[in-house]
């Protein structure tokens, strides 16, 4: 087997097929809701939430010997855990660009469960709500509702400069976001090859 290039940052999913496909030192991590997880991850993926891998970073890069790519939905999720893993001593990770969809569409083997929505989608939903109800207020009840709209509007562009997002950390403690199976640290980092 030939070893993994650690500079490269990015893997787009055709060369991701191809890696799991070669490579037996790979380890593909999935870092959205076990929920998101639940509903549609790549086969052989294991599930660490983006906030448990935050708050566990240390513990997963010494765990964590092989190459590992880093999915979400889109690719913003998995830059951040990069970010936080090389943070705490992993060099070597790179981030699936078009997430676990991408990877689907390219005819990756994936596995399906309970289907929910993305939290991209749920926050498009709850920002576009809430917009739609701050102008309907500010026409119907008084002028002053109307800054909720400039008040989420100010949100999501403070979302795009920082490349966070509140909303959708909020939605995703919601109870339809969550599942009987919730991972822990303890659990997330166990479920993962012994280092070695």
């Amino acid at each position: 087997m030939t070893s993994l290039t650690p500079a490269l940052t990015d893997v787009d999913a055709p060369a991701l097929r191809e890696w799991i496909d070669r490579h037996d030192d790979l380890i593909v991590l999935d870092v959205r809701s076990a929920a998101e997880f639940e509903g549609l991850h790549i086969k052989g993926s294991y599930n660490v939430p983006l906030p448990l891998l935050s708050e566990h970073a240390d513990e997963l890069a010494q765990r964590l010997d092989r190459h590992v790519v880093l999915v979400c939905q889109s690719g913003v999720r998995a830059g951040q855990a990069r970010h936080r893993l090389n943070t705490a001593g992993l060099e070597k990770a790179t981030v699936l660009t078009g997430g676990v969809p991408a990877f689907e569409a390219a005819g990756g083997d994936v596995v399906r469960g309970a289907q929910r929505w993305s939290l991209e989608r749920q926050v498009r939903l709850a920002a576009g709500s809430l917009v739609l109800a701050g102008m309907l207020g500010g026409k119907l009840v008084s002028p002053k509702v109307s800054m909720l709209a400039g008040a989420i509007g100010a949100g999501l562009s403070f979302s795009a400069v920082t490349n966070t997002c509140a909303m959708g950390n909020v939605l995703a403690r919601m109870p339809w976001n969550r599942t009987a199976s919730e991972p822990t640290a303890q659990s997330a980092i166990q479920q993962l090859p012994s280092a070695g």
